[in-house]
């Protein structure tokens, strides 16, 4: 369970949105602190327990928060928060559970907080145990166990090239042409799945990086994929979240 929250936020405003989202959805965590800026950060860690979790915007009155790290070991999940993206990879290097764009919406924190809590109740940060699990690769999901008249069937994650979901629905899309409908929601998909080979797109959309036949600008700083073989299936990939894919893509 998360009970100790410390959050660093140099904007009153962000600040109180973040205490309101955390006491709406964790009302008996206790928020330990709310610092401004690297060099309070630092000090703060330094004379006191570590929390449960840590939420930092990336960028601080006195530089990128990622220098705190640096300076400090945080011994504890990290949820970033940032109305800038281009930082996301980096992000991930440092205990990150989730990088949330600024406003930060309700139903996004509650997720990564459900995150954060199962990392905690998997990994002993304080143990050589929990260390050792914590730097082993993660095994990713390969494969869906499918009713299949009267038993099952195997579909393989390496035979997909999109997932989609409409109305709660979501369905595998296959290179054969073919659909599957999915237990899964997209958020555990999300988590399940390869971040080198799937990227969430949008709400709807998680896409296989070779299923991507080209992408182009759309209005408003949005990007749109096309799909391979696929003409009648359009994906927009928003504004916000365009350095993201660009980045993924690149890397």
């Amino acid at each position: 369970m998360i009970d100790t929250i410390l959050i660093v936020e140099d904007e009153k405003p962000n600040a109180d949105r973040l205490r309101r989202l955390i006491k709406s959805i964790r009302p008996k965590a206790e928020i330990v602190g709310v610092l401004e800026s690297i060099t309070e950060t630092v000090e703060w860690l330094g004379q006191h327990p570590h929390p449960d979790l840590v939420m930092i915007d990336v960028r601080l009155s006195d530089g990128l928060s990622f220098e705190i790290f640096e300076k400090v070991r945080i011994e504890c999940p990290v949820i970033f928060t940032t109305a800038y993206d281009e930082y996301a990879v980096r992000a991930f290097k440092y205990n990150s559970i989730d990088y949330l764009l600024k406003p930060v919406e309700q139903d996004e924190l509650e997720n990564a907080f459900a995150e954060a809590e199962k990392l905690t109740r998997r990994l002993d940060f304080s143990s050589l145990e929990g260390l050792l699990n914590f730097v082993q690769p993660k095994e990713f999901r390969s494969r869906f166990l499918l009713p299949f008249k009267d038993g099952y069937k195997t579909v393989l994650v390496s035979d997909v090239i999109y997932f989609h979901s409409e109305f709660k629905i979501t369905r595998a899309c296959l290179a054969d042409g073919s659909e599957e409908v999915l237990v899964q929601t997209m958020e555990e998909l999300e988590q399940q799945l390869n971040p080198k080979e799937f990227f969430r797109a949008n709400r709807q959309f998680i896409i296989h990086i070779d299923a991507i036949a080209r992408i182009h600008h759309h209005f408003n700083g949005k990007l749109k994929i096309d799909i391979r073989n696929h003409p009648e299936v359009e994906i927009l990939v928003s504004r916000e979240k365009a350095n993201v894919l660009k980045a993924w893509l690149d890397y």
